[in-house]
């Protein structure tokens, strides 16, 4: 049941984020509110939020080596050493997170344990995760291809190698495509590819017991929010055309800093525009930060030479001073959690002041 809660409220918070801009434009004629103001808000959020988090990042002590590694660290000449999957330099280092952010290798080699019963008895099985990984490959790269032709409508005249990408995405077309007496535009690869990754993600959240058990709304309304992104994207090439001319008008206004909103661009522009925003100002927020975390993660991000280079936490044998907040004591861990560590049957050095007036009176 929590599931479905969390799902429900997820759900209702997306239906929301498409009827805000369905009302306030279509119903109240908010135009300038949902073309400038929502847009250059979420902006600064998504900057602002995002130097947020990684100053506060920056700023996390790491005292100690704790890449996580997979492989053979270094040693003696004759032992082979995994060069990316236990790095011993910063080189090594290097290629394992440009890995990690351009192949996801990381997930590539991940597994998902499973018990099942085999000729009636019980089994675990570890089974490779190449589906998961094949729909975030596809996911991350279609929506980067997106982004990068959406730069069309900021830029004039628009560079070659925007061109060039929107060509390679449609390969598929031939100019257009007509359907039933209609000309309607040939398709590109990535949306189709976009609408299905997500799909996936979000079936496999739902069937996967595990995963399912482990999911909150937070979860969820990312993955509404990029379905209705791609679902009103694809209603506005294919189903109910937008001018693009006056898109790209309202757009180079807010690249340019002088915005101005056109007269009749329709309401599903404004719609697919809220979605976006609200994706925008939401990922400081949300676990989609992972695409600035990825670059601080102690696990990813260091070497693994402790066999040959010794490191000493910065605070130890330091006056209090200098590090205030980083030295805890036991005797200050004891003081602080005594009640507890008695309550749970843990050894203590110094009883509390009413078990040994108790322990005196008795």
């Amino acid at each position: 049941m929590n599931f479905l809660i969390g799902i429900s409220i997820s759900l209702a918070g997306a239906i929301l984020v498409l009827f805000i801009p369905w009302i306030g434009v279509g119903a109240l004629h908010l135009y300038s509110l949902f073309g400038i103001v929502i847009p250059y808000l979420a902006i600064l959020i998504f900057l602002g939020g995002i130097i947020v988090r990684v100053i506060d990042w920056g700023r996390s002590p790491v005292p100690f080596r704790i890449p996580t590694t997979t492989g053979q660290q270094w040693s003696f000449p004759w032992i082979k050493h995994s060069r990316i999957e236990n790095p011993k330099s910063t080189w090594g280092v290097i290629i394992r997170m440009a890995l990690e952010v351009l192949c996801f290798r990381s997930l590539f080699r991940n597994v998902r344990l499973e018990y099942r019963r085999v000729e009636n008895l019980p089994k675990v099985v570890f089974e490779w995760e190449k589906w998961l990984w094949m729909a975030a490959i596809a996911f991350h790269y279609s929506f980067l291809v997106i982004f990068i032709r959406h730069f069309r409508f900021f830029t004039d005249p628009v560079p070659s190698i925007i061109k060039m990408i929107e060509k390679l995405d449609g390969f598929f077309q031939a100019g257009v495509l007509p359907v039933a007496g209609l000309t309607i535009p040939g398709i590109y690869v990535t949306d189709m590819l976009l609408l299905a990754a997500v799909t996936y993600l979000l079936i496999r959240r739902l069937y996967i017991s595990q995963v399912r058990y482990v999911s909150l709304p937070s979860d969820y309304f990312p993955l509404f929010l990029i379905l209705g992104i791609g679902t009103t994207g694809i209603l506005m090439r294919y189903i109910v055309r937008v001018d693009i001319t006056k898109v790209k008008e309202l757009a180079l206004g807010l690249f340019k800093f002088q915005p101005h909103v056109p007269d009749g661009i329709g309401v599903i522009f404004f719609i697919h525009l809220f979605f976006v925003c609200v994706l925008i100002a939401y990922i400081p927020f949300s676990k989609i930060c992972h695409m600035a975390g990825i670059f601080l993660s102690p696990t990813r991000n260091l070497s693994n030479n402790s066999r040959f280079v010794r490191h000493v936490n910065p605070w130890d044998n330091k006056p209090a001073w200098e590090y205030p907040g980083m030295v805890h004591t036991y005797e200050e861990y004891e003081d602080e959690f005594r009640e507890l560590m008695v309550e749970a049957g843990l050894p203590v050095e110094k009883m509390p002041e009413k078990k040994e007036e108790e322990k005196s009176e008795g």
